[in-house]
Parts: structure tokens; C-alpha cells; sequence
């Protein structure tokens, strides 16, 4: 038995929780969602996350649902991968990683799913992805700057929770939604582009390119995730 089963679909939200439990070397169990069957609806899962999104975390302490909160429970957990509570840089961190999770990730979502947010008009949904888009290249932006601060959670010598959550999300904005039209090039952002060539050679995103079929360049060069079990989308 181990303190953590991590509720996963391949390259979804979980793949974050996935690289941090691997980088701070904390043994796991997976179990897979199914979204090709709604899994994430049904009865079971919703007692781990009510909310019905990927993923949920089994602790010792009770299942976790949301990423930022696994994230920051798992670094304070442990004592690594984020600054402590005392540390000067601790404000400044939750500043940002709140960023990612309520503002970037968060932004993210609504052009996967704009139907969500605005109906089934398809006109609708166009112009909310077109003005997301624009949202979404400010926020890297700021963040492109932020990159150049020298925060030791950021880009640093150690690899921290935050760095992998933007990661991820960098991926995601390479792959989905319309991927061709060129509203986003990671080439634009030249600190974030060094900052995930560098993630690219942890074990711990290797263990995670098998895992999830992620691909050899999984953040610089993205391609669809092929994964052995479950689906993507």
C-alpha cells in the first residue's frame, strides 16, 4: 500500500500532480478515469472530487480534489518543491501560483470548453475563444517577465511545483484548442521556452512520457498524447 492513489486521465490536469509525485520521489498508485465512458460523472468518482473534473488525490488525510490545492498540500506535506510558510519568497510564490490556477489554467479551460461558458451558439463560442486568446497571451506575457526575476521557484536550480504546473499548461496551449492558428508559439517566450527545455531532462517527466504516451519533447515540441490505457479528450 502507499499514502497515495493519484485518479488520473492521460495528459489531463493529473499529468501535473503525476510529475510532482515523481519529482519529490513519493511512491503512487494510478487509477485510471475513463472520460470515453464519463467516468468523472459517475457516483464514485464524484464522492473524491464532487466537482467531477480530473484529478483527485487519495491521502492519508482524505482525498484532494483541485490541482493548485493538491500542489501546494503535497509541497507542504513534504517540505519541498515550494518555499515554506517562514520564507520570504512564500507570498510571492502563492501570488503565482494562484495565478496559474485561477487566472491561466482557468482561462485555458473556457476555450476547450466554451459551450460551458456562453451555449451552443457556435458564433458565441468563437468570439469568446478569439478574446480568450488574447487574455491568454497577456497572461504569458507577464509571466514571460515575471520568468526574469530570479525567483528561486521559478525556473531555479531546483525544480519547483510551479514550474511544472506552467509546464503542463504550456503544452496544453501548443496542443488544444486549434492548434493551427498560430495564436500561440512558444518561440515568442524565450525564458519560458529555456525553462521547459531544462524540465525535459527530469527522470521525472520521463517516467511520465511513458506513463502517459506524452511523446519525446512533451512542453518544447508537443504532439497528442498516445497513451497505453484511457484517452485524452
Amino acid at each position: 500500500m502507499t499514502d497515495y492513489v493519484l485518479h488520473y486521465a492521460p495528459d489531463n490536469a493529473s499529468l501535473i500532480v503525476r510529475l510532482i509525485l515523481e519529482e519529490m520521489g513519493q511512491p503512487y498508485d494510478t487509477r485510471l478515469v475513463d472520460r470515453r465512458t464519463g467516468a468523472q460523472h459517475g457516483a464514485a468518482y464524484r464522492r473524491l472530487n464532487p466537482a467531477g473534473h480530473i484529478p483527485a488525490l487519495e491521502t492519508p488525510d482524505g482525498p484532494i480534489s483541485e490541482t493548485g490545492a493538491i500542489v501546494l498540500w503535497l509541497a507542504d506535506r513534504h517540505g519541498n518543491m515550494a518555499p515554506a510558510s517562514t520564507d520570504p519568497a512564500r507570498g510571492a510564490f502563492l501570488k503565482w501560483l494562484f495565478f496559474l490556477s485561477n487566472t491561466l489554467q482557468a482561462g485555458l479551460r473556457m476555450t476547450f470548453y466554451p459551450d460551458k461558458y456562453i451555449g451552443d451558439d457556435a458564433a458565441g463560442q468563437a468570439a469568446l475563444r478569439q478574446h480568450m486568446f488574447g487574455e491568454l497571451t497577456a497572461h504569458l506575457r507577464l509571466l514571460e517577465q515575471e520568468a526574469k526575476s530570479g525567483h528561486v521557484w521559478f525556473g531555479g536550480a531546483s525544480v519547483s511545483v510551479f514550474d511544472y504546473y506552467l509546464a503542463c499548461c504550456l503544452r496544453w496551449f501548443a496542443l488544444y484548442p486549434e492548434p493551427k492558428s498560430g495564436w500561440f508559439s512558444l518561440a515568442d517566450y524565450p525564458e519560458l521556452h529555456r525553462l521547459v527545455v531544462r524540465l525535459e531532462g527530469q527522470p521525472a517527466v520521463k517516467a511520465a512520457q511513458q506513463a502517459e504516451g506524452l511523446g519525446p519533447c512533451p512542453f518544447s515540441a508537443p504532439v497528442l498524447a498516445r497513451p497505453p490505457e484511457g484517452s485524452a479528450l
